[in-house]
């Protein structure tokens, strides 16, 4: 018996109908958007293409010196430009490079050269740059002094030396003598040399710091300090500060250097007898201030006509000098 075979069709999709409509034809808005991409492809290509090439060309000079056109080697340096953020000056940065009238660009060794500027403890950094085709161009940081001192090294004359914050002893140019005469004496050091140069002096950031509190916060005080002693900073904590007027102050690294110039400052106002001139002043220990007090000159304070023709006494000393400082919290010191 047989048996009828049916094939089923096969199955067919939308797809496979026949499309008889266009594509819809790109707008002008997208023809422009499409033509600007590549504009931008194209120029981001080209200059990344320039640099590539530019970079390539320094670092063959850079390895090849010989590569740099014979024009440009043979330039002689016809122009010193100074960038400074101090007071040197061009005149110094002549005498310091110290180059040869036939001195060329390329034939330069800069190296040397920053480390003549360098030699000065007054640059606190250089830079030294070639700016075709004539140019050299000197980019220093100097340092500012904080305090002076005099220093005599052997049988040599004493010489005055400036001193920054961050313990380096320069000679100093080109500062005005004013502000060099307004600087406090520092004393208690001892200057050291290795291989030439002049060894920083430890602990001058604590002395910049409480100078530059007295100068910000009571510069009538500040510019009555004549000489700041650091004889006793390592082992004591302590800083010395001796007056134009004979009277020696004596501050601690340990506390808040505004609050021991506001104590000394109530102390000073506090002190209206003009026989009993204040002599030491502690304020080291915190709130316990111990003092002394000595005697005026008679040429600033009248001998009465019944007084004795014994001498005075010396200082007295009285301890602490006040305990209460609350006047001194309420003037924001």
């Amino acid at each position: 018996m047989s048996k009828d075979i049916f094939i089923l069709p096969e199955t067919r999709s939308w797809r496979d109908i026949p499309q008889q409509v266009k594509p819809r034809a790109m707008s002008s808005e997208g023809r422009r958007r499409l033509l600007m991409k590549a504009v931008r492809a194209t120029m981001g290509a080209i200059v990344f293409s320039g640099v590539a090439w530019g970079a390539w060309e320094v670092a063959e000079v850079v390895r090849d010196p010989s590569a740099i056109p014979d024009a440009a080697k043979s330039e002689r340096i016809r122009s010193l430009v100074l960038v400074t953020d101090g007071v040197l000056d061009k005149d110094w940065l002549a005498k310091t490079l110290a180059l040869p009238s036939d001195a060329t660009l390329m034939g330069t060794d800069l190296m040397k050269l920053r480390s003549r500027v360098l030699e000065n403890a007054q640059v606190r950094s250089a830079t030294i740059l070639r700016n075709f085709p004539d140019t050299l161009t000197v980019r220093i940081s100097e340092r500012s002094p904080v305090a002076r001192l005099m220093a005599q090294a052997g049988s040599d004359r004493p010489r005055m030396y400036l001193v920054s914050r961050d313990g380096a002893a320069f000679e100093g140019t080109g500062f005005d003598p004013g502000m060099v005469d307004s600087l406090p004496w520092l004393d208690g050091v001892r200057l050291a040399r290795r291989d030439g140069a002049i060894l920083p002096i430890a602990g001058m950031v604590a002395v910049s710091d409480l100078l530059a509190s007295a100068k910000l916060e009571a510069e009538g005080l500040y510019r009555t300090w004549q000489v700041v002693s650091i004889e006793r900073l390592a082992s004591d904590g302590q800083i010395e500060v001796h007056t134009k007027d004979g009277m020696k102050v004596v501050f601690g690294t340990r506390e808040d250097y505004l609050r021991q110039i506001a104590r000394l400052d109530l102390l000073i106002d506090a002190n209206s007898d003009p026989t009993r001139p204040l002599r030491v002043v502690d304020l080291s220990l915190g709130a316990q201030v111990p003092v002394a007090y000595g005697t005026a000159s008679p040429s600033i304070i009248e001998k009465p006509e019944s007084a004795s023709s014994t001498p005075a006494p010396g200082p007295q000393i009285t301890f602490p000098a006040f305990s209460n400082l609350q006047p001194a919290a309420r003037r924001g010191l």
